[in-house]
């Protein structure tokens, strides 16, 4: 795939049809799934001294669940979806952090208080 091709498919592939879904309707409840999309290229072209060309490159994406738009009698409300891998990993974090630091701030005060 030449680089001009990657593009074009890179701008194809980011669009607001990634972002929100179909939406579903069931008793009176239309739902709008919506997610999180990032994506990046890069791509280039070069002859060596010899005059051989050559060019290449490449495109990934990523998305996540970012929640749903629930509507319901006119009215519109947002309901973030959870990632609840992501809040134990910092909650790890957090304790890891504390338990670290629990020594070194012990030893500053004994210290301070010298």
């Amino acid at each position: 795939m030449d680089v001009d091709q990657l593009m074009s498919t890179a701008r194809e592939s980011l669009t607001a049809r990634r972002v929100y879904g179909e939406p579903v309707e069931r008793d009176g409840l239309t739902l709008i799934p919506a997610a999180s999309v990032a994506g990046g290229f890069g791509g280039g072209k070069g002859a060596d001294a010899s005059g051989q060309e050559g060019e290449g490159g490449g495109f990934g994406m990523s998305g996540r669940p970012a929640g749903a738009y629930l509507i319901r009698d006119n009215q519109v409300s947002w309901r973030p979806a959870v990632d609840v891998n992501r809040a134990v990993l910092v909650a790890g974090v957090v304790v890891v952090a504390y338990l670290l630091m629990r020594p070194r701030v012990a030893r500053a005060r004994s210290m301070a208080s010298d």
